[in-house]
């Protein structure tokens, strides 16, 4: 029977993989606040315990593009847009309004009045400016792909090359009115900065803690004295404490211009094993976690946690880095498609709710293509293709397959199970697997998309906001060291289309590109995961959102 009087409070140093591990590590337990309160019931205790699968990669979300951290960012930082409730939309946030020009170049907003930085540093025009120019004025390994990767990627370029930059200018309107300027149309702006990695920072602590100066290489960088433990915005909480591999922990901002809700506090706990996960909740050390194992659902469902789905906007998928020679030929491409079983992969270790990807884009996505060219699961025809690409059984296809390993996420909740069918298909086929593991981050994201130096891998997205772009655009609209190939008139076709501000004539475009995408074969797009979350009993009700937009002030506690 689950038990509810007793938490159990504190700091733990190293995250263990099992509870017993857990409660050696220092855990002070306290009994739960019983007093009656002012108005005659017992208060609610205001620490929230949640169980993050990893470290945050970095603590300034500009320089970040994982989910571990943009979860700890939405409660620091704010941008000028936000996401309407339980969807993908653009919502007004630090801007109550917003005007843009019927071609789409310029954008005026208008920002709410008397909000203020953590650090007590005015929001204002000037502020929004700052954060801009910032992004746009990077240089060197800021400016790489694997550090700047949402700039790099949806912005196109810096002030160094500022004939492909899509940033333009910014200019203060008064306090209260800020006006940019764009270099080339994007349909797609004002949704983009609804991402964490466009949130607004406090000008003031950014230069105090150094924000730029980033040291190392791209495979290991160095972080600045602010993205290790000074980050400042105009959120709900503030920063109190973080050591990698220990709890992140975050404080209420008594000065904060919304509504504060229930909480004072959030322990972000790092549990990296799935069982731990489950197991802490069950013994009431935390009060939620996300991406719950597909066979964890149904028992902690029946014996009363509170369970919780987002709808599937996410794409799980194989990636083919043809910067490996033999993987620049078509037909292996189209082997490795024929050799994948999509739905005994969905059926034997995704969530309930996966469905089986056709394309790289969700079907709500605006350019989903139903007739869009697919690989069907035929093992005979990929070793036919295999044989054509000149590989048998005396000369086999080797490749290495690159995968993490103690980490979930939302649309890869359990990468070693996720590789174990899927290369034991591929070995059915003919090809010699050599796994290579990495711990989620920074190694592997940093091998991933920093470098070159990389197999067929695991990989995926959750959508951050509704814009087909945000998906093709961000995979495919350029060079990218994760994929390895060099395609100009796919690159062409994308950056067209995401200046297309008719939606009829943009979605024509998309459902094209999704067929030459297709054609094209970077990888096999597997699965679109549904999610779950599971908190204690006493979490009445968390506001899921399909681009993991969840502000904690908005949970409600009934205990």
């Amino acid at each position: 029977m689950h038990k509810t009087s007793m938490r159990r409070r504190g700091l733990i140093a190293v995250a263990g993989t099992a509870v017993a591990a857990m409660l050696l590590s220092g855990c002070v337990a306290s009994q739960r606040d019983d007093d009656e309160g002012d108005g005659g019931a017992a208060e609610v205790d205001s620490t929230f315990v949640f169980a993050a699968s990893a470290d945050p990669a970095s603590l300034d979300p500009a320089i970040a593009q994982d989910g571990e951290t943009f979860r700890v960012s939405r409660q620091i930082f704010e941008g000028l847009v936000g996401t309407k409730p339980g969807t993908a939309d653009p919502a007004p946030l630090l801007a109550e309004k917003w005007e843009s020009a019927d071609d789409g170049m310029s954008h005026t907003f208008t920002l709410k009045e008397g909000v203020t930085f953590h650090d007590g540093t005015p929001f204002n025009a000037e502020a929004v400016c700052f954060n801009f120019d910032r992004w746009f004025n990077w240089t060197g390994l800021l400016a790489s792909e694997a550090l700047g990767y949402y700039y790099n990627k949806l912005f196109k370029g810096y002030a160094s090359n500022p004939a492909d930059a899509v940033y333009k200018s910014c200019t203060p309107n008064g306090d209260t009115e800020v006006t940019i300027e764009l270099n080339k149309p994007f349909a797609g702006f004002i949704a983009s900065l609804s991402l964490p990695a466009f949130g607004m920072q406090s000008p003031s602590a950014l230069q105090e803690f150094k924000a730029d100066e980033i040291g190392g290489t791209a495979e290991s960088p160095a972080l600045s004295e602010y993205a290790k433990g000074h980050p400042v915005g105009t959120g709900p909480f503030q920063f109190e404490s973080w050591k990698p591999g220990e709890n992140v922990t975050l404080t209420a901002y008594d000065d904060y211009w919304g509504e504060k809700g229930q909480i004072e506090e959030i322990i972000f706990q790092i549990i990296g094993e799935p069982n731990a996960r489950r197991q802490a909740l069950e013994a009431g050390t935390i009060d939620g976690y996300d991406l719950v194992a597909p066979a964890d659902t149904q028992a902690l469902d029946e014996d009363g946690f509170t369970m919780v789905s987002r709808p599937p906007f996410t794409i799980l998928y194989l990636a083919f880095n043809q910067a490996v020679p033999e993987l620049q030929d078509p037909k292996v491409r189209q082997a490795l498609s024929h050799a994948v079983d999509k739905d005994a992969l969905v059926k034997q270790v995704l969530p309930e709710g996966t469905k089986k990807a056709t394309q790289f884009v969700p079907d709500m996505v605006n350019g989903y293509n139903k007739d869009v060219t697919t690989y069907e699961y035929d093992p005979e025809k990929a070793k036919s293709l295999l044989e054509e690409a000149g590989f048998t059984a005396e000369k086999p296809l080797a490749l290495t397959f690159n995968y993490p390993v103690n980490v979930s996420r939302p649309y890869m909740p359990n990468p070693e199970q996720i590789f174990t069918v899927l290369s034991k298909q591929l070995e059915e086929v003919g090809v010699k697997i050599t796994p290579e593991t990495d711990a989620w981050s920074p190694d592997y994201l940093d091998q991933i998309t920093g470098t070159p130096n990389h197999g067929i891998h695991l990989l995926g997205w959750t959508g951050d906001y509704n814009d087909t772009d945000n998906f093709l655009g961000v995979f495919f609209g350029q060079k990218s060291a994760e994929w390895g190939f060099d395609n100009p008139e796919l690159f062409q076709m994308l950056t067209e289309a995401r200046g297309v501000a008719d939606l009829e004539e943009q979605t024509k475009l998309y459902e094209e590109i999704n067929e030459e995408v297709m054609q094209f074969i970077p990888g096999v797009p597997l699965a679109h995961p549904a999610p779950t979350l599971a908190f204690d009993p006493r979490v009445e009700s968390y506001p899921a959102s399909p681009v993991n937009d969840e502000v904690f002030t908005d949970i409600v506690l009934t205990e």
